[in-house]
């Protein structure tokens, strides 16, 4: 099998000794194979001409400096010639155990899902989708894949989808085999038919949450990339040799001081715009409902987009607080699932009081799970004085360092400038507040089980970035009990619970190490056993 290859997906795109058996492909012999909507022919090349564009600039310029603009039509008419061959290149079929696609003109490949192996369906739909009835489907295994292994679908006549969607995730109702489900053919969908049982709605997005996206690093991520190949291609330089500047330059340290204070306001601004715009394209409309059995994340404002997810590989969930979210007493929801995205995000930049009734909904409404609302109010364990006096040890003691190495320099003679002092004393109570906050946000829970509940265990660290993670005993896979050098001399210790979903380590950061024992045992009573020695 190549690397990167989901195993859960089967290609003969690679040699046959590499290939593993199709299961229930005699089972699919003689099934039609579909091919998708004609109004592909329409998507395609526009969104491939989009694609190339660089290649078309190029060319542009290539054919006007050789006085020859044929040279541009023709990558044009090759780009989108090789778009109209899709269509009559790409078929799929969808038979009562298996999902089958073959695409490729020169090599041809054909990918193979087991139909009880799906985890997840995502919908999208971007404008030109949306104005012809199209959508892209895409199957999701629970294995991260290359881009080129996705199992994608695009484009599909958007009245097919909800029961295409049903079908493939059909196994999540009545935990049954799908190997005598019946096929699913353009002929035999029903348009527009839905899945059975009202949907339940737990979160809804308002437009007054728009406010918190500037509160994020998205604005900076898009922002940056712009600035930076800004300057490599010589902005600075232009900028810096300019007369303004250099007549500003031959002015007071407070005209310069002015004009810094005015860029920083200015990034600022745009950095915040950036995100809001960004936030509102990914997030508007957003609908979060729960049918019993599946979970239905709908978003978008230009390309909407649909993920359905199989609620029982749900097994909890994180609450994320950055700092200036947290300020704002804001939050962001993610599910821990497995068979998903490490982050499956639920709820983006939200108020807290919103994530948490739909924390308490996601993990409450399943009568198998603790009940929510101890998982959002239970205090947290703090882990005592050693780690109070780590977490000031390790924000404190590079400023100390400086300090001596700074000091040293003095002594022998060397010269410090008087501004790398101020530097360092200002840095200290920065230094103290961030200790102060990485210690009161440090913590754990325990919730035992009870009445044929499961237990469950809640984690909280971080201050810059703090998650306030929520595993449930059934998701934890193994135990890592984990001791640096200076742990052992502070006695303290890491637990860390490995699970298959979501982020895979969970990390109890700084417990006792006598505590540690206790929480594991705790948690899952009996597998771990009393460690040799004790």
């Amino acid at each position: 099998m190549p690397p990167h290859q989901d195993p859960n997906i089967y290609s003969d795109s690679y040699p046959t000794e590499q290939l593993s058996p199709i299961p229930g492909a005699a089972a699919a012999a003689g099934e039609t194979w579909q091919r998708l909507d004609k109004r592909m022919l329409l998507v395609h090349p526009v969104t491939e001409l989009i694609r190339f564009i660089p290649v078309l600039i190029a060319t542009l310029v290539a054919g006007a400096r050789a006085d020859n603009p044929l040279w541009s039509l023709t990558v044009v008419a090759a780009i989108v010639a090789i778009a109209l061959t899709r269509w009559f290149t790409t078929t799929y079929r969808i038979t009562g155990d298996q999902v089958e696609l073959r695409t490729g003109l020169i090599q041809r490949k054909r990918l193979s899902v087991p139909r009880n192996r799906v985890r997840s369906v995502d919908v999208e739909a971007d404008l030109l989708h949306r104005a012809l009835g199209l959508a892209v489907l895409s199957i999701g295994t629970g294995q991260h894949v290359d881009k080129r292994e996705q199992f994608k679908l695009d484009s599909l006549d958007a009245k097919l989808v909800p029961q295409l969607r049903t079908a493939l995730l059909a196994h999540t109702r009545g935990g049954a085999e799908t190997a005598d489900a019946p096929a699913i053919t353009p002929e035999t969908a029903t348009p527009g038919a839905t899945p059975d049982g009202p949907a339940v709605e737990i979160a809804r997005w308002q437009p007054d949450w728009v406010r918190y996206a500037p509160l994020s690093l998205t604005g900076f991520a898009i922002v940056a990339p712009v600035v930076g190949l800004a300057f490599q291609y010589g902005f600075a330089q232009i900028f810096l040799k300019s007369g303004t500047v250099q007549d500003v330059g031959h002015r007071s340290a407070g005209v310069i001081a002015g004009v810094i204070a005015l860029l920083v306001v200015l990034l600022v601004v745009v950095v915040s715009v950036a995100a809001c715009a960004r936030y509102l394209m990914t997030w508007f409309g957003l609908q979060v409902l729960d049918d019993g059995k599946t979970l239905t994340i709908r978003h978008g404002l230009f390309t909407t987009r649909q993920t359905t997810l199989d609620l029982a590989r749900l097994r909890g969930a994180t609450v994320n607080e950055p700092l200036l979210l947290r300020l704002a007493r804001a939050a962001e929801l993610e599910a821990i699932m497995t068979g998903t995205s490490p982050r499956q995000k639920i709820l983006p930049q939200a108020p807290r009081t919103a994530v948490h009734a739909t924390l308490a909904h996601l993990l409450g409404t399943d009568q198998a799970r603790s009940p929510a609302p101890a998982l959002v109010t239970v205090p947290l364990r703090p882990h005592g004085p050693a780690a109070h006096r780590r977490r000031y040890t390790r924000a404190l003691g590079p400023l100390a360092a400086a300090a001596v190495v700074m000091a040293a320099i003095s002594l022998a003679g060397g010269h410090i400038p008087t501004w790398l002092w101020i530097v360092l004393v200002v840095a200290v109570p920065f230094a103290v507040a961030l200790a102060w906050d990485r210690y009161r946000g440090l913590g754990h829970a325990v919730l035992p089980a009870a009445g044929g509940n499961p237990a469950w265990l809640i984690t909280r660290s971080g201050c810059l970035d703090r998650d306030r993670d929520c595993l449930e005993a059934p998701g934890v896979i193994g135990w890592t009990v984990r001791q640096t050098f200076f742990q052992r001399r502070a006695g303290v210790a890491t637990v860390v619970a490995a699970s298959a979903a979501g982020k895979k380590r969970y990390h109890v950061i700084d417990l006792p190490l006598a505590q540690a024992w206790e929480l594991i045992e705790a948690v899952t009573p009996g597998q771990l056993g009393v460690p040799a020695g004790r």
